[in-house]
């Protein structure tokens, strides 16, 4: 079975001497792996960097065996980055969680939109806030939405908190949150406890009842918004 798109890299791992197995997330076939011959080499080594854009010739029996993927470079994300910690740690967080959370083989068209958005403006003052955004769209996405505007009220000051109980859990989730609304002024403790919100959400919903591990990466881009 051939085919061919374009993808973002979501995981690697070495498979053999000189070969990887790789995750990537496309806009037609979702979330899909397959072993890139040569991964190794210093010529593909240097580009099959997670977050990275590529365009992949993928060659399989059938669609339940494993493929073998052929990549170009497209766009150089990962290097832009590499002295910048927080962005970083978000590109990899973005790409775990997609890694962790999405199906093999199951289409998300509005969702692979949204990544693609939000790695083209990670270079903005607040990009921070778009991170976050996209997570509770991630949640979304998924099947779970949070329904965060029933809470909102005329007088609610997007600069606070408010606690609320969505099922069965309680969570303290900032205002601007619940109004979808980007704050003039970015505050520490806002990005924090919105980054305790939504994984908070992602653990109660998907990673405990799945027995997911949570990326170390996610948990790291929290710990620099203390």
């Amino acid at each position: 079975m051939n085919w061919e798109d374009e993808c973002f890299l979501l995981s690697k791992r070495k498979f053999r001497e000189n070969a990887n197995i790789i995750n990537v997330f496309t806009p037609n076939r979702g979330k899909v792996g397959g072993i890139v011959y040569g991964g190794n080499s210093r010529k593909i080594r240097n580009y099959l960097q997670i977050s990275n854009k590529l365009f992949i010739f993928n060659n399989s029996k059938n669609e339940n065996k494993i493929g073998y993927f052929k990549t170009e470079l497209i766009k150089a994300i990962t290097p832009i980055y590499f002295n910048d910690k927080e962005r970083t740690s978000a590109l990899i967080s973005l790409c775990s969680l997609l890694n962790s959370l999405l199906p093999e083989s199951q289409p998300y068209k509005n969702l692979y939109k949204t990544f693609e958005k939000l790695i083209n403006t990670i270079n903005l003052d607040n990009w921070i806030i778009l991170y976050i955004f996209f997570e509770i769209n991630l949640i979304k996405e998924l099947g779970y939405d949070t329904n965060l505007s029933i809470f909102s009220e005329p007088n609610d000051d997007i600069n606070n908190l408010k606690k609320i109980k969505i099922d069965e859990y309680y969570y303290e989730v900032p205002i601007f949150l619940i109004k979808e609304t980007i704050p003039s002024e970015i505050k520490k403790l806002l990005i924090k406890k919105s980054l305790i919100f939504t994984r908070s959400v992602l653990l109660n919903k998907f990673f405990i009842p799945n027995n997911l591990v949570f990326p170390k990466s996610r948990i790291l881009l929290e710990n620099y918004f203390s």
